[in-house]
C-alpha cells in the first residue's frame, strides 16, 4: 500500500456551566511554570536557486546526537509542567473512552476459502487476536496471532500483512517494533502455533504467496531512503542468503508493492508515483517463471489490474480523468487489446471495483457523497441505498468470487460503523455487526448536516458538520474543525467515539472536504497539489470563516486540527490567518517543505515530487518558499499551539515540528501556549497500543477544553 505524509488525527467560548460541572476544573495555567526548552541557534547555511537560507535549527536532524534527544525531552517535561494542572480532566477523558468503548470485542467474521476470519480484543489488552475457525464460528478457535504475547515487554508493536498460504497451514505475518515501517516477517505453522526457524528482516509489510505454498515474494526497502525498490523471492528451508532478487525499481521517484489477485492465479507487482504507474504479473502456479510487464509506464497514466476469468479488468485514467474500466484478454494485455467496459463519467470518480462471477461494483464518488454501483453482468444497474446525506462506507473482505454477497462497512458522523452483508440479487442487506458505543450514547441526540462553504474563488467546500441536538446553533458554541486535503485522500465523514467527548461539552465539529482531496472527483485533487497548492489552505480557511458566519462557532472559540500532511495545512493558515483561531494542534506536521524536498536521502521525497513540486526547478521552489510553514514564520502572535511527533517517524521525520517549534519558539510575539509532544517509542501514526492512544487523544482534547473554559497564558 502506497504510503503517504499522512495521518488521520483528531474549537471555543465560555462552555456551558451544566456540560463543564463533571469536568475537574483545571487551574489557569501559570507563567512561574517551568521554562520553556530554548535549543541553541547553530546557522547552517541552505543554498538553491542563488538563494542561501540560513536555518538555525538544522542541528536537530542529528538524531544520533544526545543533545537532540535532551532536547526532546526537555518539551516533553515543559509540555507535562505546564499542562500539570489538566491532568484530572486528562484521566477523565480517558475514562470516558475506556467506558464508550466496548473493551471486550470481536469482529464481524469473514470468510475466506472455508475459513472464518476474525479479530478479538480483550479488557485490559493493548493489541488484537486473531483468529480463524474451519467451516463454522462453532468449531474450535485457532488463534494465529495474539499481538499481546507477541507485544509484551516491548514499547512499540504493529502487526502489518497476516498472508495465510494456500493450502492453509502457514501464516506469513509481519511486525514492526520500532515504529519505523521496517518489518520483520515470520512463518508460523498453524497446526502448532510455532514459527519457523527462518525470518526476512527490514522490508515492506505486504507479501504474495505462489500457490506451491513455499515460494513468498517480499520487497526490501532501501536502508536509507526507505524506498520500496526490490522484489525478492525466499522459498522456505532454504539456506540463508539463497533468495533471488526477481526486480528492481531503478527510478527514485517510483515506489513498489506486490500482491495476489483475487483469484488466486496471478501475482502483480505495482511500481507507481504520484502520476505514473506500472504492473508486472506472474502466474501464481509458476513461481521461478519471469514476471512480465502488463503494459509499459507512460507519463500521466495510472492503472491498476484485477483478474477474473479469461480477463484481466484495468481500471485506468487513461483518456479518463476520473477513471473508467476496460479489459483485456490473459492472453494479450498490452494497451491495443484493451476494451472498454465502462466509460468514463466526468465529475463522477471510480474509486474502485470489486469482481464478482455475476457482478461488477463499483465505488464511486459524485458531488461529494460516496456510493456503491451495482451492475449486473447480464441485467439492470443500481446503488446501494442509504439514508444520511453524508457518511463513510468501505468495501471489505470480498474474497470469494462466486457470492452474491457484498461485504461493507458503512458509518457517518452519528451512525457507529456496522458491517453489512449485501445480496447483489435480491439486495437484501443483512447488519452482521454494529459496534456498541456506551456510556450512555443515543444517535438520536446528535444532528449531522452537510453543508457548502463558499472559497475564496467562489467554488463551493463540502463541509460535514455534527453537534449534540442541545447545541445552540447561535454564535456561542466553540468549533473543532478538521482538515487534511492532500494525494487525493477523501476526509469521509466517519463516526469517532472519541468526538462525542467534544460534542457533549457544547462543541461543534466539523470535517472541511476541502481541495487536495478526491470528494469531488479527481479535478478536485488536482486543484489542490503542486502550482495550486494554495487553494487547500484558502479553503480551509472559508470553511472557517462560513462556520462562524452562519453562526455555528464563536469567532474567539475556533479550534482547528491536521496531521502530517494536514499539519503542512494548520502551519499554513496558522501563518495566514493567526487571527481565526484560538487553538490548533498540528499532528506530525510536514512543515518544513522546501528543505525537506531539496533532501533526496529522506524517506518519501523522491516520489512526492508530482505532488507538492520539485524544488530543484525555480518555479516551484519559490511557490514551495511561498507557503513552507517553517520558511514563513514571523514576528508575530500566534495561535495556542501543540504540536506532536513520533521519534521513530519514518513519514515526517521528527525534526521537521522539532524545528518549527524553535523557530516559532523564537519569533512569537504572542504569550500563547507552545508545546510540543514527542512520543519517543513510536513512529507516524503514535503509540501503538490503544491505552496509549487513549491518552494521546485524551492529551489533545485537555488542550482544547482547557483553553475553551478560560483564557490561558504562559511565557513564550
Amino acid at each position: 500500500m502506497r504510503i503517504h505524509r499522512y495521518a488521520c488525527w483528531l474549537g471555543t467560548l465560555m462552555l456551558p456551566a451544566m456540560l463543564l460541572a463533571a469536568d475537574p476544573a483545571p487551574p489557569p495555567v501559570k507563567k512561574d511554570t517551568m521554562k520553556p526548552p530554548v535549543a541553541p541557534i547553530r546557522p547552517f547555511k541552505v543554498v538553491g536557486h542563488n538563494q542561501t537560507r540560513t536555518d538555525n535549527y538544522y542541528w536537530l536532524r542529528e538524531r544520533n546526537n544526545p543533545e537532540v534527544i535532551a532536547h526532546l525531552k526537555s518539551e516533553n517535561a515543559y509540555l507535562d509542567s505546564t499542562l500539570a494542572g489538566v491532568k484530572p480532566l486528562r484521566e477523565t477523558l480517558v475514562n470516558e473512552f475506556r467506558k464508550r468503548i466496548r473493551q471486550n470485542d470481536e469482529s464481524a467474521p469473514w470468510r475466506k476459502d472455508g475459513y472464518l476470519y476474525y479479530t478479538r480484543m480483550v479488557e485490559g489488552k493493548n493489541y488484537p487476536v486473531l483468529c480463524r475457525r474451519e467451516g463454522s464460528m462453532d468449531a474450535p478457535e485457532q488463534v494465529m496471532v495474539d499481538g499481546n504475547k507477541e507485544g509484551e515487554g516491548k514499547s512499540f508493536f504493529s502487526i502489518g500483512s497476516m498472508d495465510v498460504s494456500p493450502d492453509h497451514k502457514l501464516l506469513a505475518w509481519a511486525a514492526d517494533v520500532v515504529g519505523r515501517r521496517r518489518f520483520t516477517l515470520r512463518f508460523r505453522d498453524l497446526a502448532t502455533g510455532r514459527d519457523l526457524a527462518e525470518t526476512l528482516t527490514d522490508i515492506s509489510s505486504e507479501v504474495a504467496w505462489a500457490n506451491d505454498n513455499k515460494t513468498v515474494f517480499y520487497i526490501r526497502k532501501d536502508p536509507q531512503t526507505l524506498r520500496a525498490y526490490q522484489v525478492w523471492r525466499h522459498t522456505l528451508g532454504t539456506a540463508p542468503g539463497s533468495d533471488k532478487l526477481i526486480y528492481e525499481e531503478k527510478d527514485t521517484q517510483f515506489d513498489l508493492d506486490i500482491r495476489r489477485s483475487k483469484s488466486g492465479r496471478f501475482i502483480f507487482i505495482e511500481s507507481h508515483q504520484t502520476l505514473t504507474g506500472e504492473t508486472l504479473f506472474l502466474d501464481a502456479n509458476t513461481p521461478e517463471g519471469r514476471f512480465q510487464v502488463f503494459e509499459p509506464r507512460k507519463r500521466d497514466r495510472l492503472y491498476n489490474v484485477e483478474h477474473l476469468g479469461q480477463y484481466f479488468f484495468v481500471r485506468t485514467n487513461d483518456q479518463a480523468k476520473d477513471f473508467r474500466l476496460l479489459r483485456t484478454p490473459v492472453t494479450a494485455t498490452t494497451y491495443q487489446y484493451w476494451e472498454e467496459v465502462v466509460p468514463h463519467r466526468p465529475g463522477t470518480l471510480l474509486a474502485g471495483v470489486q469482481l464478482f462471477n455475476e457482478f461488477l461494483v463499483m465505488l464511486e464518488r459524485n458531488a461529494g457523497v460516496i456510493r456503491i454501483h451495482v451492475q449486473p453482468w447480464a441485467g439492470l444497474p443500481a446503488y446501494v441505498e442509504f439514508s444520511e446525506s453524508a457518511y463513510s462506507v468501505n468495501l471489505t473482505h470480498n474474497y470469494d468470487v462466486a457470492t452474491t454477497l457484498l461485504r461493507f462497512e458503512y458509518s457517518s458522523l452519528t451512525t457507529p460503523k456496522a458491517t453489512y452483508d449485501y445480496d447483489l440479487g435480491t439486495k437484501e442487506r443483512t447488519l452482521l455487526k454494529q459496534d456498541e458505543v456506551r456510556g450512555g450514547f443515543d444517535s438520536k441526540n446528535y444532528v449531522t448536516e452537510r453543508i457548502y462553504a463558499p472559497s475564496a474563488d467562489g467554488v463551493p467546500v463540502p463541509v460535514s458538520v455534527v453537534y449534540r441536538k442541545t447545541t445552540k446553533l447561535d454564535g456561542t458554541a466553540p468549533l473543532y474543525q478538521y482538515g487534511y486535503g492532500s494525494y487525493g485522500i477523501s476526509s469521509d465523514p466517519a463516526f469517532s467515539p472519541y468526538v462525542i467527548s467534544l460534542l457533549d461539552r457544547g462543541f461543534v465539529y466539523a470535517i472541511a472536504h476541502i481541495r487536495g482531496g478526491q470528494e469531488n472527483g479527481r479535478q478536485w485533487y488536482e486543484d489542490g497539489k503542486l502550482l495550486k497548492k494554495k487553494n487547500t489552505f484558502r479553503d480551509f480557511i472559508s470553511v472557517t470563516e462560513h462556520l462562524v458566519k452562519q453562526k455555528y462557532a464563536d469567532p474567539k472559540n475556533v479550534f482547528a486540527m491536521g496531521g502530517s500532511a494536514g499539519g503542512l495545512l494548520m502551519g499554513a493558515v496558522m501563518n495566514m490567518r493567526p487571527d481565526l483561531y484560538r487553538g490548533i494542534i498540528a499532528g506530525v506536521p510536514f512543515v518544513d517543505v522546501v528543505t525537506t524536498m531539496l533532501d533526496d536521502t529522506i524517506p518519501l521525497t523522491t516520489f512526492e515530487y508530482d505532488e507538492w513540486g520539485n524544488p530543484g526547478d525555480q518555479t516551484y521552489y519559490e511557490y514551495m518558499m511561498s507557503y513552507s510553514p517553517y520558511d514563513q514564520v514571523e514576528k508575530k502572535a500566534y495561535p495556542n499551539l501543540l504540536v506532536t511527533t513520533g521519534l521513530h517517524d519514518s513519514q515526517v521525520q521528527y525534526f521537521e515540528p522539532a524545528k518549527w517549534v524553535a523557530k516559532l519558539r523564537a519569533m512569537k510575539t504572542d504569550d500563547n501556549l507552545l508545546m510540543m509532544y514527542t512520543n519517543m517509542d513510536a513512529g507516524h501514526g503514535g503509540a501503538s497500543a490503544r491505552y496509549k492512544k487513549y491518552e494521546e487523544v485524551a492529551l489533545q482534547y485537555s488542550f482544547v477544553l482547557q483553553l475553551a473554559s478560560r483564557t490561558a497564558t504562559v511565557s513564550k
